[in-house]
């Protein structure tokens, strides 16, 4: 099945043409600094060409038009594009799995916008659009907290009073679902079906862990919002929740500014006072930067406490898959996570980490007692699955 997916941000939005039985990608790119000067696009087809476009994109609409029409100016028959997924961050209480658009549907997304305004309004913007350009063609909404809206009560349930949490609505939603359902699937494939117990590792500029049973989520690290769990790149990630009052009595900070503080300027940053890259951290470090060798220390620590916690959720695991921008790319950040779960009998072998590939990989040593493997994400093929799977019928 042909299917366009799309990705949609506040100011962004990246879009991918495959084919779910070749899984060819035909055409990729992304439309960036919507509403925004100096606002472009980078698109690039699978014969190897690329092109940048410095175009006005004043809002979604004129970017999905620019979309199209470099689709079909690349010859691809926009008429042949037989579904459009649609990457949605929140799907609140209302997806527990991927369904089709409909004028309800979308609505929903609306409504729980709230808990990501960034993003849902957006989405939900993009999906209206492409339903009025073209009514033809269906639509699919993938909720990246699809994955984890069942996971048992005891992991998704804070300790708050019962009628302000149902009342708002307040619980563990986590994010990346789509992601970790896809990094599930490929461990199991790779494996030839033996695992039973995998964490999965999404390492990025934004990271959460998932402890996963036979394709079922137990827990996961992000939260109500995806501020929660790992240090990420500049997001703080798991506090004492009385730093937000300690701030806004005594620092004199506003909400807004505490929001902002949390989200776009602590993490790795704040820690390193360089990046909030992991390359230009690493760089410092082996630099001497002790700014950057703590921030790296805090990352391999963190990220070791909560994959012993995401285990704890299974009762014990058999593999864990190392992914995304840093799971994938960093041998040093694989090596220091798992020196930080040597205890638990987690051993990688130093010359299989050094490997590069677009492929699933076995990282762990022979004689390691949790498979580790490095699992590169394809959420935008784990989209166009679930495209495939409601539209096909």
């Amino acid at each position: 099945m042909r299917v366009l997916v799309i990705n949609a941000g506040s100011s962004s939005l990246k879009y991918q043409l495959l084919d779910t039985k070749s899984k060819e990608v035909f055409a990729k790119g992304n439309c960036e600094r919507i509403g925004i000067d100096g606002s472009f696009i980078g698109h690039e087809e699978n014969d190897g060409g690329k092109q940048k476009l410095e175009v006005e994109l004043p809002d979604h609409k004129t970017a999905i038009k620019h979309v199209f029409d470099l689709l079909a100016q690349a010859g691809f028959d926009t008429e042949a594009i037989e579904g459009i997924g649609h990457r949605v961050v929140q799907g609140g209480w209302y997806f527990p799995e991927s369904k089709v658009v409909t004028d309800e549907t979308l609505g929903w997304v609306r409504e729980v916008a709230p808990l990501a305004p960034l993003h849902n309004y957006a989405e939900a913007d993009v999906i209206e659009i492409c339903r009025n350009m073209f009514p033809s063609i269906g639509n699919v909404i993938v909720a990246d907290t699809s994955f984890h809206y069942d996971i048992p009560e005891k992991a998704w349930r804070y300790a708050l009073p019962r009628d302000v949490v149902d009342r708002l609505h307040i619980r563990k939603y986590g994010a990346h679902g789509t992601s970790h359902r896809y990094i599930w699937r490929t461990t199991r494939e790779f494996l030839g079906g033996d695992v039973h117990k995998l964490v999965s590792c999404h390492l990025g500029s934004g990271a959460s862990l998932s402890a996963i049973e036979d394709g079922r989520d137990k827990d996961t690290t992000m939260g109500l919002t995806p501020l929660d769990g790992l240090i990420m790149g500049t997001r703080c990630g798991t506090i004492d929740p009385a730093t937000v009052c300690y701030l806004v009595r005594e620092g004199g900070y506003s909400i807004d500014e505490v929001d902002t503080m949390m989200n776009k300027q602590a993490g790795m940053l704040a820690l390193s006072g360089r990046s909030s890259d992991s390359r230009d951290i690493e760089e410092g470090a082996a630099a001497g930067d002790a700014n950057c060798q703590m921030a790296l220390d805090m990352f391999y620590y963190r990220t070791g406490q909560l994959i012993a916690e995401m285990a704890q959720s299974l009762q014990g695991f058999d593999a864990m898959a190392f992914s995304a921008g840093i799971g994938e790319n960093s041998a040093t950040m694989r090596a220091g996570v798992a020196q930080e779960l040597a205890w638990l009998g987690v051993k990688i072998d130093p010359e299989l980490n050094k490997v590069r590939s677009d492929e699933a990989r076995l990282i762990s040593a022979a004689d390691s007692k949790v498979k580790v493997l490095v699992v590169p994400t394809n959420e935008e093929l784990m989209i166009a699955y679930d495209v495939e799977a409601l539209l096909g019928r």
